[in-house]
């Protein structure tokens, strides 16, 4: 999806300087295994998620973006974790400079998943330690971490 109607009117005022922005990561899983999703900006696999829009509840934009994405419905569980800092700062190929703070919730898929082809170039379903291997964000590793296997 295009940058939100509510960061391009940021961006027309500061350029390519770097923002602080919520957002919000879904860990979709069905027991031991992992969604991921290979991104067209970076090649790299990660979890999904993305911003926050203004007025929005995080859980709303975490469903929205889960949908937008792979064109999925999830049943949130509950939240992992709240992750910054430099791990969640990223350079965009245009210049823009981000830095999120986001909301990781562990989900359930409940419809079929596919990846968008635009955002995404693929999904795939990986069991915890394969993730270690992948071409990946580093930070998702700290957030699978946190996930808890008690459900």
């Amino acid at each position: 999806m295009p940058m939100s109607d509510y960061v391009a009117s940021l961006r027309s005022r500061i350029g390519t300087d770097f923002l602080l922005l919520p957002g919000v990561t879904a860990v979709i899983r069905d027991g031991q295994n992992f969604l991921l999703a290979r991104h067209r900006h970076s090649g790299l696999w990660s979890l999904i998620g993305g911003g926050v829009e203004p007025g929005e509840e995080p859980a709303e934009s975490l469903a929205r973006e889960v949908h937008e994405e792979t064109g999925a419905r999830v049943r949130i569980r509950r939240i992992v974790g709240v992750y910054a800092g430099e791990p969640m700062m990223v350079t965009y190929p245009n210049g823009d400079r981000v830095g999120y703070v986001t909301t990781a919730y562990d989900c359930e898929l409940t419809s079929d998943a596919a990846a968008d082809g635009d955002e995404l170039l693929e999904i795939a379903w990986f069991p915890r330690d394969a993730i270690f291997s992948l071409p990946r964000r580093g930070w998702i590793d700290r957030v699978i971490g946190d996930v808890r296997d008690d459900l």
